[in-house]
């Protein structure tokens, strides 16, 4: 699996590299949708980079972003205000010293604490203006740019990190969580209807995986390590995409990273699966797949880009 991946999210990268276009008016939708939605979620780097490729006030890309940050500088505010109190509460009432409410206002004092580093955390990165490399890492359940074909050209959308299949219901995230992943073994099975139809990309330059590993005490526990190639380069995964749709329900764009065997540092180390990053030679067969001819995407699959990937301890 491809538990998370930091991503391309600067546009003109995609632009300058690619030859891209930029679908600005569904970036802007999804934007706007993020008001009304929490369970949206965007990293930082390709929001500010949105932010920048939006130009002037007045524009909806823009204004939508800016929108969203004032809510949220807003609902920080009020939690922060909150926690500050019920911490002061906590601290009020140690002072008596009274055993039957210690442990209550303890843990209270413990939890407040831990919200208030929380939330002055995110409002800081609300007003950080120097992105870190965090900052374009994704999860399942994130968006992140995916390059795709449409009407002969390359076209860059914002789509989530799980694929919902169209004609599957929305129920369907939650039975099958780990959808952010098309394994190659199943493409002509439960990814039928993605595979040799609606293929993507996605930039990548490195990847997180839960594995266990055993510490000094002799037990397993687990750890995230992030894989890194080497020579260090930027990596075009294979995607697999479907657009859903429903009655009364906003469509949505959403995507899965074929992976596929590891290599064997990947599996060493601990992983049994691996990300699949293609050749630019075959940027185009790739994102116009022909489905009676899949023996052809099967090839490009197996003349992939073979890295060193190098691990670390995430940080």
């Amino acid at each position: 699996m491809c538990y998370s991946a930091q991503v391309w999210a600067d546009y003109n990268k995609y632009v300058r590299a690619y030859g891209v276009e930029i679908d600005i008016d569904t970036f802007a939708a999804l934007f706007w949708s993020r008001l009304a939605n929490d369970r949206i979620k965007v990293p930082l780097a390709m929001e500010s980079t949105a932010l920048e490729l939006a130009g002037a006030d007045g524009q909806p890309l823009h204004d939508a972003i800016q929108q969203y940050r004032q809510q949220q500088a807003t609902k920080l505010e009020q939690e922060l205000f909150k926690q500050r109190q019920r911490l002061a509460d906590a601290q009020r009432t140690l002072q008596t010293k009274t055993t039957k409410t210690t442990k209550t206002a303890q843990e209270a004092q413990r939890i407040s604490t831990a919200k208030i580093e929380w939330a002055l955390g995110k409002l800081a990165a609300l007003r950080r203006t120097e992105l870190k490399d965090s900052d374009s890492r994704i999860y399942p359940g994130y968006y992140a740019p995916v390059m795709v074909m449409e009407n002969g050209r390359r076209v860059v959308k914002p789509m989530r990190y799980q694929c919902r299949p169209a004609g599957k219901p929305a129920i369907h995230d939650t039975k099958f969580p780990g959808t952010y992943n098309a394994r190659r073994d199943n493409l002509e099975g439960y990814w039928k209807g993605q595979f040799g139809y609606t293929h993507g990309l996605m930039v990548v330059n490195a990847f997180y995986e839960h594995v266990e590993v055993q510490n000094a005490s002799g037990d397993l526990e687990k750890v995230i390590l992030e894989f890194k190639p080497r020579p260090t380069q930027d990596m075009l995964v294979a995607c697999l995409w479907s657009q859903w749709r429903a009655p009364g329900e906003p469509d949505l764009l959403s995507f899965a990273a074929i992976t596929d065997e590891p290599p064997a540092e990947v599996a060493v180390a601990g992983h049994d699966r691996c990300i699949i990053p293609i050749k630019p030679e075959h940027i185009d067969a790739w994102l116009r797949p022909n489905p009676k001819d899949l023996q052809s995407q099967y090839a490009i699959l197996d003349d992939r880009e073979r890295p060193y990937y190098a691990h670390r301890l995430a940080a």
